[in-house]
C-alpha cells in the first residue's frame, strides 16, 4: 500500500467526483456485456446425467426443480478427498442462502462435487451451509463442463478456463443451464479462474479499501484463505 495522500474535503470531493464517472462507465460495460452474454448460442446437454442427492438419485433436469434456469458451482472435492476446497469453501461461504433469492427469479443453485454424496453432507454440516449439494457418483459431468482432470490430464486439448492447460485434478468453475418448456436443456455459459472473483462479495468489499485484497507477496494469491473454522487455529 502507497502512503496515503491528504487532500482538503473539497478537492477528494473532486477526485471523488472524477473516479465516479468511470466507475459509471464501468457499469455500463458491464451490463453490455451482461448483456452480450444471455446472447451467446447454447449447446444441447444430450449426455443423461444422473446425480446422487439427498432426496435420492436425480438427472440434470431434476435439479432444476420448479425452475427454467439452473446455476451450478463446480467445487473442488475429490472423490477421496476428506475435505472440501478452502477456496471453494470461501466462495460457498459467499452464495450460502442465496438459493432463495434466485428462486424468486425462476433460477436454481446447486454446488456439485466428485466426491461420494455422505462426504458432502459431513463437510456441509460442519460449514454449517444449506445450499443444495449433489455428487457426481462418477458420472463424468466434472470431465465434460473442464473442471475435472483425472491424473492432470485433458483429451480433449481444451484445458482449463480453454487455456489448453492443466493445472490440477480438480479445478473451480461455475455453468449455467435453460431448460426448455420441451424439456430440452441447454449449456448457456461457463465461467472459471477469475471469472469467479465477481461472484465472491469478500473479494468485491476487499477492493472498496485502502488496503484492497493486499494478497502480494504472499506464495500465491489466496495463500491467507482458510476454511472458517480454521482462523486462528
Amino acid at each position: 500500500m502507497q502512503a496515503p495522500k491528504f487532500v482538503s474535503l473539497e478537492d477528494w470531493i473532486e477526485a471523488r467526483k472524477a473516479f465516479l464517472t468511470r466507475e459509471k462507465a464501468f457499469t455500463q460495460d458491464r451490463d453490455r456485456l451482461s448483456a452480450e452474454r444471455r446472447s451467446l448460442p447454447m449447446v444441447l446437454v444430450e449426455k443423461d446425467y444422473v446425480f446422487d442427492t439427498n432426496e435420492g438419485q436425480k438427472s440434470l433436469a431434476g435439479l432444476f426443480g420448479p425452475h427454467p434456469q439452473l446455476l451450478v458451482y463446480h467445487f473442488m472435492f475429490g472423490e477421496t478427498w476428506e475435505e472440501g476446497c478452502p477456496s471453494c469453501s470461501f466462495w460457498a461461504d459467499n452464495y450460502e442462502r442465496l438459493d432463495v433469492h434466485l428462486a424468486a427469479r425462476d433460477t436454481a443453485l446447486v454446488a456439485i462435487s466428485n466426491a461420494p454424496l455422505e462426504k458432502l453432507n459431513a463437510y456441509s454440516k460442519r460449514m454449517d451451509w444449506t445450499f443444495n449439494w449433489v455428487s457426481t457418483a462418477g458420472n463424468g459431468f466434472g470431465k465434460d463442463f473442464g473442471v475435472t482432470f483425472p491424473d492432470k490430464t485433458d483429451p480433449t486439448g481444451l484445458g482449463y478456463n480453454y487455456s489448453g492447460q492443466v493445472f490440477g485434478e480438480e479445478m473451480p468453475g461455475v455453468s449455467t443451464f435453460l431448460k426448455l418448456d420441451d424439456g430440452r436443456i441447454g449449456h448457456s455459459y461457463s465461467t472459471y479462474g477469475r471469472g469467479l472473483d465477481i461472484l465472491n462479495m469478500a473479494y468485491n468489499l476487499l477492493d472498496l479499501t485502502p488496503m484492497g485484497r493486499h494478497e502480494e507477496g504472499l506464495q500465491w494469491p489466496m495463500a491467507w484463505v482458510r476454511r472458517r473454522d480454521r482462523y486462528g487455529a
